[in-house]
């Protein structure tokens, strides 16, 4: 949608991310030397095209993987506080630590370098920005994908991976809309991706295929089940979807968690306007909106006031009626998973 919440997030965490890794960079040479030990491109997949949507719809078989409970988790971060300042602030709020710890990287970032650990307990999600289908499809940057994928493969816990999330919109590099209009070739890279992934046995790595909750545009060719894998190549589907205090969870996520009944489904990124006098019942509606919908195994709440596409606040502690709506959410046994 225009203006999205997150269509530039990340920023300022990538340039504390970058001025960390060359402090890293430094301290490791010093330790050496001591001694010690978007356009509108028209991509061309290899391998031929993609198998048509028809083909490639979530099945409808049950998921062996499907964890019990709701795991409830945040793209945290906070103005004037660290990551580890933000995140002691709302284990005091919520009496609990988030359970998904949300970071975004670019195309071109070295994937965990300088990012701030997640907490004991808590399951790392990487949102790694895409890039044009053609930079991937041409085999120019395999070299750097298997890089990445070893990176979380050394990493050696479990790792959800959401690559080029929101395609079906026209604000990224890697949505249809600046590919040529060709959900194929997306699909043609995530195979790819997928494949140098396994090829390097970053075996603890779960896919994550996250559109937005609606196309944009609205058309045939950008149906967003144009863009799914397939199966075999995703381990979790997830939306994108926020309230302004006029859209229900039901109006924002039925959708694309009615694409089929396989896989757990994941709100990969949501939240309500703080300024909104609605925001606590939207809470208390999503809340109702999980029980309805089972499959529902995560929510990640975009928990910052530094996006800077948009000066709305997302922040869970904005007024005293929201945090408790959340408090109560994150209590709630159901989300404890």
């Amino acid at each position: 949608m225009t203006g999205h919440p997150g269509a530039r997030r990340g920023g300022t965490r990538r340039l504390r991310a970058t001025l960390a890794a060359l402090l890293v960079a430094a301290v490791l040479s010093a330790c050496s030397a001591g001694g010690s030990g978007g356009g509108n491109a028209d991509p061309a997949p290899r391998g031929g095209r993609a198998p048509s949507a028809a083909h490639r719809s979530p099945s409808a078989s049950p998921s062996p993987s499907m964890p019990p409970r709701v795991m409830f988790g945040a793209y945290l971060d906070l103005s004037g506080h660290t990551h580890a300042q933000a995140e002691a602030l709302r284990r005091r709020q919520l009496g609990r630590p988030y359970r998904i710890d949300q970071q975004f990287f670019a195309w071109k970032d070295s994937l965990l370098v300088g990012s701030p650990a997640p907490q004991p307990g808590q399951l790392l999600m990487v949102s790694w920005r895409g890039t044009h289908y053609r930079e991937i499809l041409d085999g120019s940057d395999d070299a750097w994908i298997a890089a990445q994928a070893d990176r979380l493969r050394q990493y050696g816990r479990t790792v959800l991976l959401r690559w080029g999330w929101e395609m079906n919109g026209d604000w990224f590099a890697w949505g249809g809309a600046a590919n040529g209009n060709d959900p194929a070739a997306y699909v043609a890279a995530w195979r790819h991706l997928h494949a140098i992934f396994d090829r390097q046995g970053a075996t603890n790595v779960r896919w994550v295929w996250g559109p937005n909750r609606n196309s944009n545009p609205d058309t045939s060719w950008n149906d967003v089940r144009h863009y799914y894998p397939g199966d075999r190549y995703v381990d979790w589907i997830a939306v994108s979807g926020y309230s302004y205090g006029t859209k229900s969870p039901d109006q924002l996520f039925d959708r694309v968690y009615g694409l089929g009944t396989s896989k757990p489904f994941m709100l990969a990124e949501t939240g309500v306007h703080a300024d909104s006098r609605y925001a606590a019942r939207w809470v208390a509606q999503l809340r109702r909106w999980v029980v309805r919908h089972p499959r529902t195994r995560a929510v990640i709440w975009f928990d910052t006031d530094t996006s800077q596409a948009t000066a709305a606040n997302w922040r869970i502690d904005s007024s005293p009626r929201l945090l408790g709506a959340v408090r109560a959410m994150a209590g709630d046994p159901r989300f404890r998973g």
